[in-house]
């Protein structure tokens, strides 16, 4: 069996009606191994979340991100340290400066929707 591609959430939320709620719940049910991180909150649905980035170890293919630039910005360091293949930024945390650091060190950037790739298979 196939192990599950690990996407991390930067700015998961314990509010259903928001979009990295919705994310988390769409890429469980895609096939998709969903990793929590906000320094709020310890779990989400009984997910464990992380406070920050630095604290996962399990090696992450996507990084999708749904904090504002202002805050992507002073999180650079740790975003730029990540080690993911590609990050998206969801619509209002597009973050352009940030792009160019991202691949400049080889990592694929994409400004979308995470829900819209999903529901649309080209994720």
């Amino acid at each position: 069996m196939p192990m599950k591609t690990n996407v991390a959430i930067l700015g998961a939320s314990n509010h259903p009606d928001r979009y990295p709620h919705k994310a988390q719940l769409l890429l469980k049910k895609k096939g998709y191994n969903p990793i929590l991180v906000n320094p709020v909150h310890s779990e989400i649905d009984g997910v464990k979340c992380y406070p920050t980035l630095d604290q996962i170890k399990d090696e992450v293919h996507t990084l999708t991100i749904y904090i504002n630039p202002a805050l992507s910005s002073k999180l650079k360091k740790d975003i730029l340290d990540f080690k993911c293949k590609r990050v998206i930024f969801n619509p209002g945390s597009e973050n352009p400066s940030l792009y160019k650091d991202l691949e400049k060190n080889g990592v694929e950037v994409e400004e979308a929707c995470t829900l819209v790739l999903l529901n649309t298979g080209v994720f």
